[in-house]
């Protein structure tokens, strides 16, 4: 009897080694015939891809990879579609491919969270490697993905001839200033505050993104001509400028497509057309000889140009953590360093990355567990997220990223205003987006050191 159990467990573990065997034969196909395929054409993009190919990650991070014949086995089949489904929703490995190719799209969230799960050793997942051995970068793999992450890092995303810049690190501190036309900026400043904009001429951009309240107005909702209430939480204008997209859905390109929304929502500024809009402007001789001493024409284009100019002299450089960065390490006090460090560990840097600390990619809200079950109240067309923007499934309740310049200062926090409390939006995030454990020494540690962030406007700190 025991020679028949030993027989049949080698077979078992024959057949098993059979299967792997297989399997990571199929991997190296599917890979040679996709780089095959591919317009890649640098060698070192070309090694990227070969590695994240032969290692699988195109089977969870894809949304049509060819998948091995396991797929139809009851009890994995289920398994793996998950999987597929959270990998597709928290990553895209073919919009890196794309990324590599035209750098337009190539998302400095991507590569915080590639070198992020290649410095922590967390992917492929365990189940994954079950069936898929050696489906982990090994050390000399990692260092190619290294060097082209940094590479890419330093030539798209860096910011240029700043002290402290570093492109080994997720976060980057803010310049000094952006590039401007002074002339522009005055007139922009002046149409910020210009109610004209709104049809009953009440409201303005200032209204909705007070700059003595942290480029935001502290409500759940802001509220717009005639009493209206807006359906999402209004976010700072503070570092605007440094966002990939505009707006909670991205639907806007820049910051003068922004600006050119409100004033013909209903809801916010409701004026029924630009026309009736640029008849005010026009009819002030005053206003129209000096716009046109700047500008060659009074238009939608040119009005929302010079708002755009001017929220790019937004930015609040000099903040505690910008000098950290710089050197200073008297900038920050132990409990705001143990947070900067908890910060990384909880891995709220990938997503909160770059030089405004988020605002480059759309990540979807509740990754470990129902946010919005948890909240308690109905779902509403502002839950829809990027999905209202693209109409893609897997956008629904995806939400820009919000910068962390200036938290401190721009309570309530998240797109539905859920609490007014920093280190309780500490606590939500750490539960449903890092999945950690809410340990209340650590969001008091993060919670100060989010008041570092807090930086100056054109000279002046903001901190309160």
């Amino acid at each position: 009897m025991k020679k028949l159990v030993l027989l049949g467990t080698a077979v078992a573990v024959a057949g098993y080694l059979g299967t792997v065997a297989y399997l990571n034969q199929f991997d190296k196909r599917q890979a040679e015939t996709l780089l095959s395929a591919s317009s890649l054409q640098d060698p070192q993009q070309r090694a990227v891809a070969q590695i994240l190919y032969k290692n699988g990650c195109q089977y969870c991070h894809t949304p049509s990879a060819e998948l091995p014949a396991y797929k139809h086995v009851p009890g994995i089949s289920g398994q793996m579609r998950q999987d597929i489904a959270e990998g597709n929703r928290v990553f895209r490995l073919d919009r890196l491919f794309e990324g590599m190719q035209d750098p337009d799209k190539l998302s400095e969230a991507d590569l915080a969270k590639l070198e992020r799960v290649l410095l922590n050793d967390e992917m492929p997942i365990s189940s994954f490697l079950h069936l898929h051995w050696g489906s982990r970068p090994d050390e000399e793999e990692k260092a190619i993905l290294f060097d082209w992450i940094h590479a890419q890092r330093a030539a798209h995303f860096l910011p240029k001839l700043v002290e402290g810049a570093d492109a080994a690190r997720f976060v980057q501190p803010i310049p000094d200033k952006l590039p401007t036309d002074p002339a522009q900026v005055a007139l922009g400043e002046k149409l910020y505050h210009d109610t004209r904009l709104s049809k009953d001429g009440t409201v303005s951009c200032h209204s909705c993104h007070q700059l003595d309240k942290g480029g935001a107005d502290g409500l759940a909702t802001s509220t717009g001509i005639y009493g209206q209430k807006g359906g999402i939480n209004a976010p700072t204008v503070f570092n605007a400028a440094f966002n990939k997209l505009q707006f909670w859905d991205g639907r806007a390109k820049d910051l003068a497509d922004q600006a050119s929304g409100p004033p013909l929502n209903p809801v916010e500024m409701g004026s029924d057309s630009w026309e009736q809009i640029l008849a005010k402007f026009l009819a002030d001789e005053e206003f129209k000889a000096e716009f046109l001493s700047v500008y060659p024409e009074i238009s939608q284009q040119t009005l929302t140009h010079a708002i755009a100019e001017f929220e790019k002299t937004l930015i609040t450089p000099n903040s505690p953590f910008d000098r950290y960065l710089k050197g200073d390490k008297t900038a920050l006090n132990d409990s705001q360093i143990r947070g900067y460090q908890l910060f990384q560990q909880h891995k709220c840097d990938t997503c909160h990355t770059g030089t405004a600390l988020g605002g480059q990619s759309f990540e979807y809200m509740g990754l470990y567990g129902d946010y919005f079950a948890a909240r308690g109240t109905p779902l509403t067309e502002a839950d829809e997220g990027r999905y209202a923007k693209t109409k893609d499934p897997s956008d629904m309740h995806k939400f820009k990223v919000p910068t962390l310049r200036n938290v401190a200062l721009t309570a309530p926090y998240m797109h539905d205003a859920r609490t007014d409390k920093l280190d309780e939006a500490v606590r939500i995030m750490l539960q449903f987006q890092s999945g950690s454990k809410v340990v209340e020494s650590e969001v008091q540690d993060i919670t100060n050191f989010l008041h570092s962030l807090t930086g100056e406007l054109h000279g002046k700190s903001l901190a309160k």
